[in-house]
């Protein structure tokens, strides 16, 4: 069984609306044996991709998993990484930034921490924070200490965005590949994920 991503793409300069995206996908398997021989398979598969990866040593693979709490992340990367080598594959959650951090640009601290050629690097959470939490929290970006005339400056966010698309332009014609995973609920599916937690 092969199953298909179209439905979950985002061609690139397409606006979208999320609540006209599927949020619940209908099951591919009848049974839960069915489940685990597909599974086993697609493991296998991905792990000999990976070796081949890895041996070939062109290519770096980043994998951006973005989405507000409680919407699955870390239970996605666990699932989905299941048959990756560990020794080939780094994940790194970004919270809310160090002071180190905040000492540099924002792209500094995701900018270390990027995938060597033959290796697949994870971001639990990324550089879009910037664009997303930042900009909700404006203490965040006063904390980042940068000059008045910055600060003031009306394309601030215009700016970021901008430099978010030229970094991962210049990451894909250095070998970085980059696969981007918003994980969404909808707003009544999240509250019913935060009151089993509470």
């Amino acid at each position: 069984m092969k199953i298909g991503s179209k439905d979950f793409r985002v061609p690139h300069h397409k606006k979208i609306h999320l609540k006209q995206l599927p949020t619940v996908v209908k099951p591919y398997c009848e049974s839960k044996e069915e489940y685990q021989e597909l599974l086993k398979k697609h493991i296998e598969e991905l792990s000999s991709l990976q070796q081949l990866h890895y041996a070939s040593h062109r290519y770096a693979l980043l994998l951006i998993f973005q989405g507000i709490d409680s919407a699955g992340k870390d239970g996605a990367i666990r699932h989905v990484m299941s048959g990756v080598n560990p020794e080939g594959c780094a994940v790194f959650s970004f919270k809310q930034p160090s002071a180190e951090e905040l000492e540099h640009d924002f792209l500094w601290r995701t900018t270390c921490r990027l995938p060597e050629r033959g290796r697949i690097g994870i971001f639990n959470r990324s550089y879009y924070e910037e664009v997303l939490v930042v900009r909700v929290h404006p203490k965040i970006l006063g904390a980042q200490g940068l000059p008045k005339e910055l600060l003031g400056e009306k394309t601030l966010w215009e700016d970021r965005y901008r430099s978010i698309v030229d970094l991962e332009r210049h990451l894909y014609r250095n070998g970085t590949r980059i696969i981007k995973f918003f994980l969404h609920l909808s707003k009544s599916r999240t509250k019913k994920t935060f009151s089993r937690t509470n």
